[in-house]
């Protein structure tokens, strides 16, 4: 019987090792996985490359994984903003290395290894230092950049529900990477607020089929900065 769902996040995490590329999800403060970064702290891998939208908020999630020194490079579209001071200092410092991605292109590039694509031509960054090094082909008149896709060891997700094959479904913006990351991944972790019985989710609604996910957890829906769910009055 195929049943996905994990009781321990330790156990879920404790096949990671040191030197992976690590696909994290969120956007802002909406579908972080907060659970599974504390949990890959505590299980202690280093040398890793995380590729996540931003680089971190205060000192929290993301930004308390860099805190550890764990992160060897960062790969995003958004390293800086009012409150990315852990990787700010960091960056200046030395200590991690960065590779800045459109955000477009990004979402695109881990999309492309999900679907088994070699590389593929886009038209954003042409003629800017994003694209120092790249091939480049004019087609049909307009100049494009080669991208190669974003391949992940693990994905770190986080959906709404979710069933013991590892099908999810997601709650709005909280759905942002969280596809194209679990299809990118050799191994993907998802954390939900609910586990439904099988046959529950309406296969039409299914974002992330269970294919694509190896353990599912179930955790405590908690208020997060600036959105989410709304404190009671």
């Amino acid at each position: 019987m195929i049943n996905k769902i994990s009781d321990s996040v330790a156990e879920s995490l404790s096949k990671i090792q040191d030197g992976s590329t690590v696909l994290i999800g969120g956007f802002g403060t909406a579908g972080i996985p907060s659970v599974l970064i504390d949990g890959l702290i505590a299980q202690g891998a280093r040398g890793l490359t995380v590729v996540n939208n931003n680089a971190g908020n205060g000192d929290t999630g993301l930004a308390a994984l860099l805190k550890t020194g764990a992160v060897r490079k960062i790969i995003c579209s958004f390293p800086r903003q009012v409150d990315s001071y852990v990787f700010d200092e960091l960056y200046r410092s030395g200590k991690i290395e960065l590779e800045v991605v459109p955000q477009g292109n990004l979402a695109e590039r881990m999309r492309a290894a999900g679907a088994g694509i070699g590389a593929f031509f886009c038209p954003t960054a042409y003629g800017t230092e994003l694209a120092a090094g790249k091939e480049t082909r004019e087609i049909n008149g307009r100049h494009y950049v080669l991208e190669y896709p974003i391949y992940g060891d693990v994905a770190l997700i986080k959906a709404e529900q979710g069933d013991r094959w590892g099908n999810l479904t997601y709650r709005k913006s909280a759905r942002n990477f969280g596809p194209v990351m679990a299809a990118a991944a050799k191994y993907t972790v998802a954390t939900v607020h609910e586990i439904v019985e099988l046959g529950t989710l309406d296969p039409e609604a299914v974002v992330t089929p269970g294919i694509y996910v190896n353990q599912v957890i179930k955790i405590d829906r908690v208020a997060t900065q600036a959105v989410g769910i709304k404190q009671a009055a």
